[in-house]
């Protein structure tokens, strides 16, 4: 107000001396001026009003991190409050809500099984013995968010880099991650999109991931999407209305514990089919990955369960991050209108691949 004030004192006065020749009239013109000048010095004096509704924007709550594009929620990642950090809902095309809503919500008809199932997230069930992939109370592990590396908004792309603690029930530190998740402006395209690559640290001590199904990066698909139908326990399964398809063309329930480059669930969502692919990248361990893609709405990629999935012998599947080394994974998730045809899931894994070379170099 101190630098808007002398320019509406030096406008008054000129306009007022105009007025005095030309008449009344003109002091409501002074009248308007001085009102428009207030209004923009507030304006600049206003963060929020400055604010672009275009692009990636990030907002850091006190729990959470509101991911929005071009001025609309896409997801909101929690980093406090569960065993495990996870996004909450995820929107897809046409604002299609594509996970499940409970835990985090109460909606009619959901099926409340697996409580651990939140949205997205990453865990494993067997980190040196310990689970921290369910959430049975004093046994399992924890993923404790320790703060952000990175935190970026950007007009094509936003960038979330945090830093988190795997930990025992007792406290003790089993090893640590850097996490990245890199969120895209995809314009007016209906197809949305993010990246997720997690690194683990072997910071204290060698870190064994034991060979079981129950891992890695999940997703639990929003009900209507289901393979088959809820149904009360004993009774035989009902056909939904969704589907599985993978990138050797496996289908529905034979889709369990393949390998593949990618697997696509899709079904509808408020009477519009959309689909949520995986991309497991090439540089990944084992690439391509095997599948815990059920048929009640879990996907997830998971290179670890080698005697689950394909009957090999109990400890094939293990993997060993030695003291001081690390394991990195990437993959992306996209988000699309109809089958994997319609969505073109197979040309969009190429432009993962092709894209994240060109990063490389």
């Amino acid at each position: 107000m101190k630098i808007i004030m002398p320019i509406i004192s030096k406008l008054s006065g000129t306009v007022m001396q105009r007025a005095l020749r030309a008449g009344a009239a003109h002091v409501t013109s002074l009248a308007s001026l001085g009102a428009a000048i207030l209004a923009a010095g507030c304006a600049v004096t206003n963060p929020q009003s400055t604010r672009s509704s275009g692009g990636v924007q990030l907002t850091k709550l006190d729990d959470r991190v509101r991911v929005e594009i071009n001025g609309q929620l896409f997801t909101e990642y929690f980093f406090k409050g569960a065993a495990k950090p996870y996004c909450y809902p995820i929107i897809g095309p046409g604002g299609a809500g594509m996970t499940r809503d409970w835990p985090m919500k109460e909606t009619p008809g959901e099926e409340r099984d697996h409580p651990h199932h939140r949205g997205f997230w990453f865990g494993h069930g067997d980190v040196n013995g310990v689970d921290v992939w369910t959430d049975k109370g004093e046994k399992t592990g924890k993923i404790v968010h320790k703060g952000f590396f990175e935190f970026k908004s950007g007009r094509n792309s936003g960038v979330i880099v945090s830093r988190n603690d795997w930990v025992d029930s007792a406290g003790k530190l089993l090893c640590t991650d850097e996490t990245r998740m890199r969120f895209y402006n995809s314009g007016a395209a209906p197809a949305r999109w993010f990246d997720f690559e997690i690194t683990l640290h072997a910071s204290n001590g060698d870190v064994h991931l034991g060979d079981t199904k129950e891992g890695a990066l999940a997703i639990r698909i929003a009900e209507t999407m289901r393979l088959v139908k809820s149904t009360p326990r004993g009774q035989k399964p009902i056909p939904g209305d969704g589907h599985i398809f993978n990138s050797d063309g496996v289908r529905d329930g034979e889709a369990w514990g393949k390998h593949a480059a990618w697997v696509d669930y899709y079904g509808p969502v408020n009477g519009r089919t959309v689909g949520i692919a995986v991309f497991d990248h090439p540089s990944n361990l084992r690439h391509p990955t095997t599948w815990h893609a059920r048929d009640y709405g879990l996907l997830a990629a998971n290179p670890f369960g080698a005697h689950d999935f394909e009957g090999k012998p109990k400890g094939t599947g293990d993997y060993t991050i030695p003291a001081g080394k690390s394991l990195t994974l990437r993959y992306r998730i996209l988000l699309h209108e109809g089958d994997e045809k319609h969505g073109r899931v197979a040309e969009r894994f190429k432009e993962f691949v092709q894209s994240a070379a060109t990063v490389a170099k």
